[in-house]
């Protein structure tokens, strides 16, 4: 089992009004620069926030829902303190409800 951490928001806060393109961006030049596997991805409606787990949560998100989901703890940490208006949560896949993190609809 692997255990992915995010943070949430509407995607129009996530993609327009906060720069976590260029968060993004930066990381991803600096895992370029020290050979490391990416392990963060930027996900659109993911299927996951569906579930039963997460209904809570998404009730919160006022639209369209974004994540940005990781195997790294300390970078969706370091996300919530910059982003600060996010949600956040966790979970272990595969699941009883979650058989593909990535599937978004």
């Amino acid at each position: 089992m692997t255990t992915y951490f995010f943070v949430a928001a509407s995607e129009k806060f996530l993609t327009v009004e906060e720069p976590l393109d260029e968060i993004l961006k930066e990381r991803m030049r600096n895992y370029k620069e020290n050979n490391k596997e990416i392990d963060f991805w930027l996900l659109k409606n993911p299927s996951f926030l569906r579930t039963t787990q997460f209904a809570d949560l998404k009730a919160k998100i006022p639209t369209t829902p974004a994540v940005v989901l990781s195997t790294d703890k300390k970078f969706v940490t370091f996300l919530k303190l910059r982003l600060e208006f996010v949600a956040v949560g966790e979970f272990e896949c595969p699941n009883a409800e979650i058989i593909d993190p990535f599937k978004v609809e």
